[in-house]
């Protein structure tokens, strides 16, 4: 017996399923989606070095915006079924951003940061001995297991420099559980795992030297 066909069959239906289901009762089309209100600090995950363990936070540092895959330059929310082909990344058809990712993602790290007591700037109003946050996003998508079980990932790739001495870098990685697998869920998720990487970035800069080397 083929067994291909049937799972073929199935991924199609799904994908269907999930490409219109922002046109039901849950998400009705053309629904924009935001992080939400900023809500109270995250916590750095177990074994992270703390604000207070490590030092106190910088006292200030410039913020630029997120680069990223052209993917991420645009509204459109991206999900994946990685139980069927994880090499595709499809879209959802009734539900966007509200901004694209690369803005959502710079914004809410920068209030994070702020909310952590560090003076968040500009390139325009900063001086040279100011360090300079860049950040990259290389996924953020709603991930697929199966039909029924997704999770929103994101990953940052975050990068300190003082002028242009590189002082650290590191890759940030949160994956949240959906609670629905659709555009509403995805979108829950994938505000829970940026909080979620401002918390560990903000956790990771406290322990920086940003001393000129």
């Amino acid at each position: 017996m083929n067994t291909t066909l049937p799972r073929i069959l199935g991924a199609a239906a799904f994908v269907i399923t999930v490409a219109g289901c922002a046109s039901g009762n849950k998400a009705p089309a053309n629904t924009a989606f935001d992080f939400g209100p900023l809500g109270a600090p995250v916590s750095a995950p177990l074994g992270a070095p703390s604000t207070q363990a490590a030092q106190a936070p910088m006292a200030a540092i410039v913020v630029m915006d997120a680069t990223g895959s052209p993917a991420f330059e645009n509204e459109r929310m991206v999900y994946r079924l990685n139980y069927d082909d994880p090499l595709q990344a499809r879209t959802y058809a009734y539900a966007r951003w509200a901004a694209n990712p690369l803005l959502l993602v710079t914004q809410r790290l920068k209030s994070r940061l702020a909310q952590a007591g560090i003076k968040v700037l500009s390139a325009t109003d900063s001086n040279t001995n100011v360090p300079v946050l860049r950040l990259e996003i290389d996924d953020f998508s709603h991930a697929f297991a199966s039909a029924a079980q997704s999770e929103g990932v994101v990953v940052l790739r975050a990068s300190v420099f003082n002028s242009h001495t590189l002082l650290d870098q590191k890759t940030f990685s949160r994956a949240t559980p959906a609670p629905s697998a659709d555009a509403p869920g995805g979108a829950r998720a994938l505000a829970a795992s940026t909080d979620g990487a401002a918390a560990d970035i903000t956790a990771w800069l406290a322990g920086i030297d940003t001393r000129k080397r």
